[in-house]
Formats: structure tokens, sequence, C-alpha cells
């Protein structure tokens, strides 16, 4: 078993964009929602994701900011294991457009049809404490 740095499983990651981000509810429950990085993926313990400021999530993260982020790749080269990665981070909410810009992508027009502009759109940026990942007989934890 080898223990990955941070630079090494940011290249494996790469091609992982979609994540299951599990917060806490108001009713105490964990709950968990699929979300898009949208190709913003040289990782260096941030993510950035965007939502409606009404949204459930927002509201789940106003009122307690710790998040769980789950990665599952495809199977590996000649069949072998996938890459699973789980993220443990504080979450966020960003409101200034400027900030937007930077983790923009013309993807997310589907989604906030005005882009940054769309009322009421706000940018997640979860901050990861520590980043624990699988890889067939690989596996480790990294703290940020």
């Amino acid at each position: 078993m080898s223990v990955l740095s941070l630079a090494e499983l940011s290249k494996k990651m790469a091609k992982l964009d979609l994540t299951m981000m599990a917060t806490r509810s108001s009713n105490g429950t964990m709950t968990a929602r699929p979300m898009s990085n949208n190709g913003d993926v040289e990782y260096q313990g941030d993510s950035y994701f965007f939502a409606y400021n009404n949204s459930r999530k927002i509201a789940d993260l106003r009122a307690d900011p710790h998040v769980t982020l789950s990665y599952t790749g495809a199977v590996g080269m000649l069949g072998g294991p996938p890459l699973f990665v789980a993220v443990e981070g504080a979450a966020a909410i960003i409101e200034d457009k400027a900030a937007f810009a930077d983790h923009w992508t013309k993807d997310l027009d589907r989604y906030f049809p005005q882009g940054i502009d769309t009322p009421g759109v706000v940018m997640i940026h979860v901050d990861a404490k520590a980043i624990r990942y699988w890889d067939g007989s690989d596996e480790g934890e990294i703290a940020i």
C-alpha cells in the first residue's frame, strides 16, 4: 500500500465530475444530492459548486457547514477497481459574482440561464479537512 500525495490524488480525480454532497438537514438526518464540479478539478483541497440560494442544500449548509463529498470513478484500466474518494470539509456560501467567474463554465448556463447574473445563484466553496481514498489495494488518508 502506498500513500498518495494530494497532487497524485488530484491527477486521479481529474475525470471525476459528479459527487454526492452530504449535509445535515434541519431535522438532524443526513441527506445527499448529486453535484457537479463542472470540470473544475485541479484539486488542491477546494471544491466549488453552484446552487440557488433558496434551495434546501443552502439552508442545510447555513445551519451546519460540515459536508462530505463522495466521488466514485469508472472501472480502472484492464477492469481494475474504480477510485473512491471521500472528502470531509467545511462549506462557505459565496455571493460575490466576481468570485463566480473564476469557477464558472459555459455548461452551467443550462441550470443558470443568465450566467453569473442569474438571480439567486450562489457558489458553494468546500474547504477539505480530510480526504480518504480507495483504489483497489491502494488506500489512504490525506489531512489538509
